[in-house]
């Protein structure tokens, strides 16, 4: 428990975060680049950037197969 409160004080900024959540969506990431985030990133800044990413990607989805289907 108390490593989680340590983890969530972490000083890297949500739109860094944000940056980071998206990489690994596309996949493609340095390794350096990927240890230097999960040293740095807050836990809590990662689960709700990862959930707005996911929300946002189903919407894109959705709309691009009714526009197709529409057709």
């Amino acid at each position: 428990m108390q490593e989680l409160k340590e983890a969530s004080k972490r000083p890297m900024s949500f739109v860094a975060t944000v940056k980071a959540v998206l990489w690994s969506f596309f996949g493609v990431r340095k390794k350096s680049a990927y240890e230097e985030d999960t040293a740095s990133l807050n836990p809590l800044h990662v689960i709700i950037a990862g959930v707005l990413a996911a929300i946002i990607f189903i919407v894109i989805l959705v709309s691009v197969v009714k526009l197709v289907v529409a057709k």
